[in-house]
């Protein structure tokens, strides 16, 4: 039987720029990505998508999007990773490096797509043009999708 564990991702914007990590250690090491993770006990997703920017990059928001929310599932593991995504275009601070994650901007046309997870090509365009979403991907392992389905929708 599969069980569910909620996580967190943001995706923090300036015109033309998008603000990425690579990941350090754990799981998408050496993989370009937002910045993200697990709930804590009593967090709502908000709280921990703030945390975690603040922990993984330094930055703080005053408001977050809430984008999306995607489903994967990694054939043989029997938890799904259900990631709410949240974009910020304003932030306070300066990204600086953690243990877990090392900062880097963007420029919107020279994103790495093929340094990040193969499923952001996929939903990063609707994040861009501020539209929400639902999607399922299905991996084997980490870089074969085998399946998908993604919509926009008037509200996550």
């Amino acid at each position: 039987m599969l069980t569910t564990r909620v996580f967190t991702l943001v995706l923090v914007l300036q015109p033309q720029h998008v603000l990425l990590g690579m990941k350090k250690r754990g799981f998408g090491a050496g993989r370009w990505n937002g910045f993200g993770g697990k709930l804590l006990p009593g967090e709502t997703v908000e709280q921990a998508a703030r945390r975690e920017l603040q922990e993984e990059s330094g930055l703080t928001v005053d408001t977050l999007q809430k984008m999306g929310r995607i489903t994967f599932e990694f054939v043989g593991n029997t938890e799904l990773m259900e990631v709410h995504i949240f974009r910020a275009d304003s932030f306070q601070g300066n990204p600086a490096e953690s243990d877990e994650m090392r900062p880097q901007w963007f420029n919107l046309d020279q994103v790495p797509f093929k340094n990040l997870w193969p499923d952001d090509i996929y939903w990063f365009p609707l994040l861009l043009q501020k539209k929400q979403f639902l999607g399922y991907f299905k991996f084997q392992g980490q870089d074969t999708i085998l399946d998908y389905t993604l919509e926009e929708v008037e509200k996550v």
